[in-house]
């Protein structure tokens, strides 16, 4: 089985098939490479689909358009570019690097070809790294000489920069798109699925670009250097007489991210909220991205890790949360690094470095990829309805929350009906105070979490070790233990403000 590009005659696959033979290969098909990679989606199983197969490996580009119906798949239109792939993205890089070398005092190594092959070689490592970091530096040693002394490269580059450079090439490939959209007479709505191929797709900038034009998020979760490979495997072992389903792979089945300060509808929140992990990402998975302070010697940032894909941080699920402080006392904007790595079995680790000093911080949140229960779906819309809600309506989220609690709490609610303690009038006057504490606690939990930043170190460790007691108390029906923390948040918080 030998894949082999949509845009290739008769002429050139009869040579692939002929070169094949004269390796010693029995050569049972040549197939079409966006078709592979169909196969590798398993896009045949689902029914009817139109396919868009974007293929930007290391020297050459194309696009095709993939009917899918049954056991048939046809390539209905193909464009692309022989001359643009990875290894452009690299000499731009290349040439970014040398001129920053050169203009920081370092000679022009582009003369010296062993010098040049290990710049080729730094920039190429470092563009594969700015798929996943927002920032990477590029260092050689003695990379050249100066009057005898020698020279080293030690800098840094940001993906922003990166982008910038590539953008021109990437938005070039949008019209080879709007070619093969064209040619097979389909229009961006009409595509079904969006399948990224190559490995440089896994540059952020091309979902990016495809999203903006297609609505569509693009498909990588099948390894883009073997999805083609896989794809043949897959049409080899049905014709050897195998009932292969599809390529097995291991994803993430939610997105995660912390919440942030930016604005939300329009209006400054503090729990915008956008995934670092996105949801079918390939695993093993590590990522970054970078958040800033937002006032004047901010010394600390509590991270709240959050499961989901919804802008507004509350209507996803907090799985974890912790505090990075003694953070440098610098004007507003000052840079956190947040690194996510998520493994095989759904153990989370978030990182968070202060760009400027290295202080981090971390936290491992362990089964991060458990599908939400009830209760956890009940206490997201709670949460929200905290601060936006009604107070009908919160005591309707309450309900709900109480009614998803575990078999347990069931088994001991029923006790206390047959007991006959819910008929007295005393017990629902109760009940009633409980929800009120409940819903008060929590509007004071997201208070104290928007004063962090103004603390001092000692009402900081206060203020979050009171959190804790609360949700401690909440969790566990401690509602004297739940009184007696939140009166004492409610002071420190009363101070911190006239403060």
């Amino acid at each position: 089985m030998i894949t082999v590009p949509a845009y290739f005659s008769d002429a050139q696959r009869q040579a692939t098939r002929d070169a094949g033979e004269i390796a010693g290969l029995e050569v049972v098909r040549i197939l079409n490479e966006p078709t592979a990679a169909a196969l590798a989606y398993g896009s045949d199983r689902v029914g009817d689909r139109t396919v868009l197969v974007y293929d930007l490996g290391g020297g050459t580009f194309d696009v095709s358009l993939v009917q899918v119906s049954g056991e048939v798949t046809e390539v209905l239109a193909s464009h692309g570019n022989n001359r643009l792939g990875g290894d452009d993205f690299d000499q731009l890089l290349l040439d970014l690097v040398l001129a920053r070398f050169v203009a920081t005092g370092g000679p022009d190594v582009r003369g010296d070809r062993r010098a040049m092959s290990r710049l080729l070689r730094a920039a190429e490592e470092a563009k594969k790294r700015l798929s996943f970091e927002p920032y990477t530096r590029l260092g050689e040693e003695h990379l050249a000489a100066r009057d005898g002394v020698p020279v080293h490269l030690d800098l840094e580059v940001s993906r922003e920069e990166y982008e910038r450079l590539i953008r021109h090439l990437v938005e070039s490939t949008l019209d080879s798109v709007h070619r093969a959209l064209a040619d097979a007479g389909k229009r961006p709505d009409e595509v079904n699925d969006i399948l990224l191929v190559g490995g440089a797709t896994r540059t952020p900038l091309v979902s990016e670009l495809l999203r903006e034009k297609t609505g569509l998020v693009p498909r990588q979760e099948v390894h883009p250097d073997l999805c083609v490979a896989l794809g043949a495997g897959v049409l080899a072992a049905r014709l050897a007489g195998h009932d292969i389903d599809r390529v097995l792979v291991d994803i993430s089945p939610y997105s995660f991210g912390p919440s942030y300060f930016g604005l939300l509808d329009g209006r400054p929140s503090e729990h915008c909220y956008r995934p670092i992990i996105a949801r079918n990402t390939p695993l093993p998975a590590s990522r970054t991205d970078t958040y800033c302070t937002m006032v004047d010697n901010q010394e600390a940032w509590q991270v709240c890790v959050y499961q989901g894909d919804d802008p507004n941080a509350l209507n996803n699920i907090l799985v974890g949360r912790f505090l990075i402080e003694g953070l440098s006392a610098v004007p507003a904007g000052n840079e956190v690094l947040c690194r996510m790595d998520l493994d095989l079995d759904g153990i989370l680790r978030v990182t968070a470095t202060e760009k400027r000093s290295g202080l981090a911080k971390h936290i491992t949140i362990e089964g991060a990829t458990t599908a939400m229960t009830d209760a956890q779906v009940a206490e997201a819309r709670r949460r929200m309805l905290t601060l936006f809600g009604d107070g009908e309506d919160l005591a309707e989220a309450d309900l709900d929350e109480e009614d998803a609690g575990d078999a347990d709490v069931e088994a001991e609610r029923g006790r206390r009906v047959d007991a006959g303690e819910r008929s007295s009038g005393h017990e629902a006057g109760g009940e009633r105070e409980r929800r009120v504490s409940i819903s008060e606690a929590r509007a004071l939990l997201e208070r104290g979490q928007r004063l962090l930043g103004r603390m001092s170190t000692d009402d900081r460790e206060e203020a979050v070790t009171l959190q804790q007691a609360i949700e401690k108390a909440i969790s566990g029906g401690d509602w004297d233990r739940l009184r007696a923390a939140t009166a004492d948040l409610a002071d420190l918080l009363f101070y911190v403000e006239e403060g």
